[in-house]
């Protein structure tokens, strides 16, 4: 079966980009061609102009000391490394007209990550893209897997909500991240849905150790790995704590990406590969991510996480209550999870969701 996937779009994201390659690796293996649906890459400029480009940007560095590369632009020098990722192990099909889509594909699979999610909208032009608004009428399967809408609260509008609900029931099957999607589902959208893993948590951890070795890099120094989307006097004092704790130096993950006021270099995200490896280089996990706790589970190390409101942490719960850790959250500064974590007994629960998940995908498909 020819089947494409809507995610949101891949840029510096590890858990965006690992879902989308988790998902597609899992369809392939049933059998099936897959794409994911991308964007036309950032335009280009044409070859005539590209000495004056250039020569620009090297009076901006040398004379001007700004902090800039000659041969990349400053999107593509940040992307750099996760844009190679994406092209090896990513098999993306470019969409610049959704209309001419029809007849290329068996099936649309929706998800993971906050698809369903408002806010990000504008990704997709509008959110019915989201919801296949564009194959009406169109010969195919619909599934969403694993969607998520970010947040535990409604935040669609009273036109929005009504137009989803329609296009809703075009789909053959839905399945959502959290365990409150179920219940936003059923009372918005009048539609029932499945809870089911994220994508990167059907594939095992010697998948992702394929990964590393194919592309070892040096081993990390320190024994806590960190990585902290938003960093805050409370985060870095909850590091400190650990530090001093644990015994162990603290080693961060993530660049500045997100900081407005940071230079460029430092904005360079790492290789995909390279923060994969740091789940084996690391002795205890801190975050306020929700992949970063899967990518714990996945690797059975021992993790702490600060819940991050501003993120959706409706996901991160859900998660945790699906494998029994709810004591591994970061409550307040006296309440610091630091014990050891019985991964047996984590994978005796997450080893049946895995299986009713993978059914999901399977039996839907057939």
């Amino acid at each position: 079966m020819r089947i494409a996937i809507l995610t949101l779009p891949l840029h510096t994201n590890y858990g965006g980009i690992l879902q989308a390659y988790a998902l597609q690796t899992v369809l392939e293996r049933m059998g099936h061609e897959v794409k994911v649906l991308s964007r036309p890459p950032y335009k280009a400029h044409n070859a005539w102009v590209m000495p004056i480009v250039y020569l620009k940007r090297v009076i901006q560095k040398v004379f001007l000391r700004q902090d800039i590369s000659i041969l990349y632009d400053g999107h593509n020098r940040i992307r750099q490394n996760t844009d190679k990722f994406i092209r090896k192990y990513i098999h993306s099909h470019i969409v610049t007209d959704w209309g001419k889509l029809e007849g290329q594909f068996d099936a649309y699979v929706v998800g993971s990550d906050q698809i369903w999610r408002p806010k990000y909208a504008k990704m997709f032009s509008d959110i019915p893209n989201a919801f296949l608004s564009f194959t009406e009428g169109w010969d195919i399967k619909r599934i969403a897997y694993a969607v998520s809408f970010g947040t535990d609260e409604w935040e669609y509008s009273d036109s929005l909500t009504n137009l989803c609900k329609q296009l809703v029931r075009s789909f053959d099957r839905i399945s959502v991240r959290e365990n409150c999607g179920i219940r936003l589902c059923k009372e918005h959208l009048e539609v029932d849905a499945t809870h089911v893993l994220d994508p990167t948590m059907l594939l095992s951890k010697n998948d992702y150790l394929a990964l590393i070795n194919a592309a070892r890099k040096k081993k990390h120094e320190g024994g806590i790995m960190c990585y902290i989307l938003d960093s805050t006097a409370y985060t870095r004092e909850i590091i400190n704590h650990y530090e001093r704790v644990l015994l162990l130096q603290a080693f961060h993950t993530n660049s500045l990406i997100e900081n407005p006021d940071a230079r460029e270099k430092d904005k360079i995200q790492k290789p995909v590969e390279h923060w994969l490896q740091s789940f084996c280089d690391a002795d205890f996990v801190i975050t306020d991510s929700f992949h970063a706790c899967v990518f714990s589970i996945i690797f059975r190390i021992n993790f702490a996480v600060i819940i991050n409101e501003g993120r959706g942490s409706s996901r991160i719960y859900s998660l945790l209550e699906t494998t029994g850790l709810q004591d591994r959250i970061i409550r307040d500064r006296e309440e610091m999870p630091l014990q050891s974590i019985n991964y047996d007994n984590v994978y005796s629960k997450l080893n049946k969701v895995k299986q009713e998940s993978m059914a999901f995908i399977q039996e839907t498909l057939s």
